[in-house]
């Protein structure tokens, strides 16, 4: 027997007795996870945080794990070939999950490119718990937003497995919001998401 095979047999989870329902009733609201996706330039941490202000003048208790912080610390071991994006979002599913856990609305901000790996982390919530947001936006529009010229520097091959230009990026299928980022005001998509959030009751109104 493996050490890691005895180890895992001894491995068990604790239930506290501070539960979800218990922090959810504390915070007043739910806690979901807003999972934020589109191509780089297309408005997710700016559309993530944007929320989140609203949601703090409200008093709910929030957090955005946002995709370039991560990258500082968690998953600053990982490259950006497909391999290690998947680990990426396989990671910071992990920890959404955790957080929603704690009772916090959980605002993910990440290109996450592929389908499979965003099922993935759908199946880690229970059914209505994890809420798709497709910040659609043009690629073109997405380079034109481009301060720090890295669309370039990938379409000149000096940053290789660049979403939208040497590595796919596959739009949802049947996201529960989608946002035109390039066609809609930040404040009019900041109501859209709101809105949703209290038809849900996951806000009071």
């Amino acid at each position: 027997m493996s050490l890691s095979e005895s180890t895992d047999k001894n491995v068990v989870w604790h239930h506290a007795t501070v539960t979800r329902e218990r922090r959810q009733q504390q915070n007043g609201h739910k806690s979901v996870v807003l999972w934020f996706t589109g191509l780089s330039g297309a408005g997710k941490s700016t559309l993530a945080h944007a929320i989140e202000e609203e949601l703090h003048q409200k008093t709910a208790k929030t957090f955005v794990l946002d995709g370039d912080n991560i990258r500082h610390g968690l998953c600053s071991d990982l490259s950006f070939n497909d391999v290690d994006r998947r680990e990426n979002i396989r990671r910071i599913s992990e920890v959404a999950k955790l957080m929603l856990e704690s009772g916090l609305i959980v605002l993910t901000a990440f290109i996450s490119p592929f389908r499979e790996d965003r099922r993935g982390a759908r199946k880690l919530f229970p059914h209505g718990e994890f809420i798709e947001v497709y910040c659609d936006c043009s690629l073109e529009t997405c380079e034109s937003r481009d301060p720090k010229g890295i669309y370039q520097k990938a379409r000149n091959g000096e940053i290789p497995y660049f979403t939208g230009i040497s590595s796919p990026y596959e739009a949802p299928e049947k996201a529960e919001i989608t946002i035109k980022t390039d066609e809609q005001t930040l404040e009019y998509s900041v109501q859209q998401i709101l809105e949703y959030l209290i038809r849900r009751g996951i806000i009071a109104k």
